[in-house]
C-alpha cells in the first residue's frame, strides 16, 4: 500500500510546526469545499488527505474540489478523484508557474497534459488558472494571458467549469474573459475584489467563491462584496492549507474548518446558517455536478510518481 503524495509548503528555517485546530461543531445542512489543496503539507503535524477528508465528513462537509497548480499536482488530483468518492478534481497550470515553463520550452507540452486530464469524468473544472501580476513583471504578463486563454479554451471544449486565480489583475481578467468568451460556469476562486467589482462579476453570471479571508478583521471590503451579490452566485472554499478562518488564523487550514466561514457569512448576512448552507450546496452542484455522478474505482491511498 503506497503512501499519499504530500508537497511541502515552503516554511522558513525558524518556523515551528503548528497543530491543526480542533474540529468545529458539525453543520446541520452539509456544504462543499470547492477549492482545496490536499497535497500540500503544512508543518510537521500534518494530516494526510484521507484524515482531512474524514474530519471534513464528520462536520458536514460532504465533498471537496481538489485543485492542481501544475501538471504533476493536476495528475495527482485527477487520480485521487478517480479513487475517492468525496473528491472531484480541477486541473491547470497556475499563472505563477507559466512564465518559467515558457522559458524552459515546456508550456505547450504541459498544456497538452492538462487537456488530456480534462477528459476524465471526475475532473470537473479547469483551475486554478488566471492572472497574477503581483509577482510577475511586464515581461511575464503576455505569456500568462496566452496560457489563461488556452485554459479557457480547454474548459469550453470539455464543458467544464473554470476556476480563476485573480491577483492584482481584476481588469485584465475580465477583459480576457469578455474577449474570448467565458465558459458557462466561471468561478472567481478566493474572491478578493470590492463591492463594485463583485457587482461586475455577478452581472455576467459568474460565481464568487469566498474563503476564510472574509472572516479577517481587515476584510471590510470583502464583506461588502458578499452583501451585494445574489446568494445564488456564492460559493465557499478553504484554499487549504492557506487562509485559515478566524478564530484559528495562523494555524493550518483544512476543509473540516469550513463551518467557521459558513457560520460567519450567515451571521454577517443576517440569515440562518442552514439556509445559507443549502443555497451554497445547490450552487456548488450546479457548477460542478454531483459528487456521486461517476463511480470511483478504488479506495487505496495514492502516491504521485
Amino acid at each position: 500500500m503506497t503512501e499519499p503524495f504530500l508537497r511541502a509548503r515552503e516554511r522558513g528555517p525558524d518556523d515551528k510546526p503548528v497543530e491543526y485546530p480542533p474540529s468545529p461543531v458539525p453543520l446541520v445542512v452539509p456544504v462543499y469545499d470547492n477549492h482545496t489543496h490536499l497535497e500540500i503539507e503544512d508543518g510537521v503535524s500534518s494530516l494526510d488527505y484521507r484524515e482531512q477528508l474524514d474530519r471534513a465528513s464528520s462536520v458536514g462537509v460532504r465533498g471537496v474540489v481538489q485543485v492542481g497548480t501544475d501538471l504533476e499536482t493536476s495528475r495527482w488530483s485527477a487520480e485521487v478523484a478517480t479513487h475517492e468518492p468525496r473528491v472531484l478534481a480541477a486541473v491547470a497550470l497556475h499563472p505563477n508557474e507559466v512564465p518559467e515553463l515558457a522559458e524552459r520550452g515546456l508550456l505547450e507540452e504541459h498544456l497538452a497534459g492538462i487537456a488530456e486530464l480534462a477528459a476524465r469524468p471526475r475532473v470537473r473544472a479547469i483551475g486554478e488558472t488566471g492572472l497574477d501580476f503581483s509577482r510577475t513583471g511586464e515581461e511575464g504578463r503576455d505569456v500568462q494571458v496566452a496560457a489563461f486563454e488556452a485554459h479557457i479554451a480547454i474548459a469550453k471544449e470539455h464543458g467544464l467549469a473554470l476556476q480563476i486565480h485573480d491577483r492584482d489583475a481584476h481588469r485584465e481578467v475580465v477583459r480576457t474573459l469578455d474577449r474570448v468568451g467565458a465558459p458557462e460556469k466561471t468561478v472567481f476562486h478566493c474572491f478578493s475584489g470590492n463591492a463594485d467589482f463583485a457587482r461586475e462579476v455577478a452581472s455576467r453570471g459568474w460565481f464568487l467563491s469566498f474563503a476564510g479571508t472574509v472572516t479577517f478583521k481587515n476584510a471590510g471590503e470583502l464583506r461588502e462584496a458578499l452583501e451585494v451579490i445574489p446568494r445564488s452566485q456564492i460559493l465557499l472554499e478553504t484554499d487549504a492549507p492557506y487562509l485559515t478562518p478566524v478564530p484559528w488564523r495562523g494555524r493550518p487550514n483544512s476543509s473540516y474548518l469550513i463551518p467557521h466561514t459558513l457560520r460567519f457569512m450567515a451571521d454577517h448576512l443576517g440569515t440562518d446558517a442552514s439556509m445559507l448552507a443549502a443555497q451554497i450546496s445547490s450552487n456548488t452542484e450546479l457548477v460542478y455536478g454531483r459528487w456521486d455522478d461517476e463511480p470511483v474505482t478504488a479506495t487505496s491511498p495514492l502516491e504521485l510518481p
